[in-house]
């Protein structure tokens, strides 16, 4: 306390500094999602798995589909995208890699997250 005077400078801890939260991490997102559901076939190594979008983003996409894939799991997939979501007058095809980012079961579902590493336009 000494010191803190001779300085001219206190210390004050802050409330929430000496309260233990229970709150979840926020999420921080780098891309607009879009409530899209488009079918989409998804390639795993040799595996293909039919799967439906739930969102897409241009980082990334959530898929729903009957079997889970691997954490950090490479993968290719191409989505036709609407052009009223893309503002261009024709769908547009989009051919795409990345990986499995995060996966998790609802009921019969697997929902998996995956980046979008790389993609491409491709002419039509």
């Amino acid at each position: 306390m000494n010191e803190e005077i001779k300085s001219g400078i206190s210390v004050v801890p802050s409330p929430q500094a000496s309260e233990k939260t229970t709150e979840k991490p926020q999420e921080v997102r780098c891309a607009v999602r879009f409530p899209l559901s488009l079918p989409v076939v998804v390639s795993s190594g040799t595996a293909e798995h039919t799967a439906l979008t739930r969102n897409v983003s241009a980082s990334g996409v959530l898929f729903e589909m009957s079997s889970p894939l691997r954490v950090g799991e490479g993968i290719h997939f191409s989505l036709r995208m609407p052009g009223g979501v893309l503002g261009t007058p024709h769908d547009v095809l989009v051919d795409c890699h990345g990986r499995v980012v995060r996966c998790s079961m609802s009921q019969s579902q697997s929902h998996v997250a995956a980046t979008i590493d790389e993609y491409q336009f491709v002419e039509q």
